[in-house]
C-alpha cells in the first residue's frame, strides 16, 4: 500500500490531500481565494503566494488529523510543478521538498495537467486504452491521444487563447465578477441561444483558437449595446462548447477509440456535459467527467498522479524547480 500526500498551489487553490494507491482519497482539504480576487478581477500573483503561504500548514495538519495519521506512514510527497504560476507554484514546492526532507521519503513532482487527467481516473474505472483527451482549463485548451498512461500525444492545442480563458474575458465584456466560466454558465440558464458567433478556423485540424470569437462579441457588443447579456452568454457558451466538441469527437473517430476523458476547469461547464450527451448518443462513444468537485484544482489529482510515478520510481531531487510554463 502506497499512501501519496499531494500538494497543489499552481494558481488560486490551496490544496492538500492523501491518497491510497492512486485510488481511494483518504483526506482532502482545500482553501480557495476566489473571493478574494475577485476583487481585482483575476488572480494576482503576489496576493495568491501570501495566501498559499498561510494556509498550506495549516491544511496539512488538518488532513493527517482527518484522516488519524502519523506522518511518517506517507510513502511519498508529491507536487505541482507546472504550468502555473511561478510564486504560487514555489510555495507548494518549497513545502514539499521540506516534508519530503523530515519524512525522508521520496519527492514526486507532477504535471498539473496529468493531475487534470487523474481525477478522471481516480474515480472512473471503466477508461480503455488508447483513448482521446479534452483537456479545458483557463490556460490549456488541448486534445490528447492516450495508448496508455505514460504513452501520450497532443494532437492540437489552442494557438491563442485557452477556452477558459475566454471565458473570463467575454464575462468582462458583459461586466460579469470573476471568475467568468461559472458566471457565463449561470446567467445562460435564463438566456436563448439566437446570435452566430464566429468559428474561428485554424491551419491544424485539431487545433482551437477563440481570439476571433472573443473579437467577434466585443464588437457585437459596441454595434448592439441593448441586447441581454444572458441572451449573449447563452449563444458564446453554444459555440465555444459546440467548437470543443466537435472537434475532439472527430479525433476520437479518426483514431478509432471509443472512450473520450473531458478534464479541467471548463469541464464543469453546463453546455460541455450536454453537448457530450448528445455525442455520445449519435457517435456511439462514452465520455468520462471527474466529479464536478475536481474539475478545479486540488490535491487529490496530484496524488494520484505521483502514485503512477511511485510505481515507477520516478522521483525527484531536493533541487526541483518551478516551471511555470511546462507542457504535458
Amino acid at each position: 500500500m502506497a499512501l501519496i500526500l499531494g500538494i497543489e498551489s499552481s494558481c488560486d487553490e490551496t490544496s492538500v490531500a492523501i491518497v491510497e494507491n492512486g485510488e481511494r482519497v483518504i483526506s482532502e482539504k482545500t482553501a480557495s481565494q476566489i473571493n478574494i480576487h475577485a476583487l481585482y478581477g483575476g488572480v494576482v500573483p503576489e496576493i495568491a503566494s501570501r495566501y498559499h503561504l498561510e494556509k498550506i500548514s495549516i491544511l496539512t495538519k488538518m488532513v493527517f488529523e482527518e484522516a488519524k495519521m502519523d506522518p511518517k506512514k506517507i510513502s511519498a510527497v508529491a507536487v505541482t510543478y507546472g504550468p502555473g504560476l511561478v510564486g504560487p507554484l514555489l510555495v507548494g514546492i518549497s513545502y514539499a521538498k521540506a516534508l519530503s526532507f523530515a519524512l525522508k521519503v521520496p519527492l514526486i513532482g507532477v504535471n498539473h495537467m496529468i493531475g487534470h487527467l487523474n481525477a478522471v481516473f481516480l474515480f472512473d474505472k471503466n477508461i480503455d486504452f488508447p483513448c482521446v483527451v479534452l483537456m479545458i482549463s483557463g490556460a490549456h485548451t488541448e486534445i490528447v491521444y492516450m495508448k496508455s498512461m505514460n504513452d501520450f500525444e497532443i494532437l492540437g492545442k489552442s494557438i491563442d487563447d485557452a477556452a477558459g480563458e475566454a471565458f473570463d474575458k467575454v464575462a468582462r465584456m458583459l461586466n460579469l465578477p470573476y471568475p467568468g466560466g461559472p458566471q457565463i454558465d449561470g446567467i445562460s440558464k435564463n438566456g436563448n441561444f439566437i446570435y452566430k458567433f464566429t468559428k474561428p478556423k485554424t491551419a491544424g485540424k485539431y487545433d482551437f483558437s477563440f481570439s476571433g470569437l472573443k473579437t467577434h462579441i466585443r464588437y457585437f457588443l459596441k454595434d448592439n449595446p441593448e441586447v441581454k447579456a444572458e441572451d449573449v452568454a447563452a449563444s458564446f457558451q453554444e459555440t465555444l462548447s459546440s467548437i470543443l466538441i466537435e472537434k475532439v469527437v472527430e479525433a476520437a473517430k479518426e483514431y478509432g477509440v471509443k472512450d473520450i476523458i473531458v478534464a479541467g476547469g471548463v469541464a464543469a461547464n453546463s453546455a460541455v456535459r450536454r453537448k457530450t450527451e448528445e455525442a455520445a448518443r449519435q457517435n456511439e462513444l462514452s465520455f468520462h467527467f471527474p466529479p464536478l468537485k475536481y474539475c478545479t484544482d486540488n490535491a487529490s489529482m496530484i496524488a494520484a498522479a505521483g502514485w503512477h510515478d511511485y510505481k515507477s520510481g520516478k522521483f525527484a531531487d531536493l533541487d526541483l524547480n518551478a516551471v511555470p510554463d511546462l507542457e504535458v
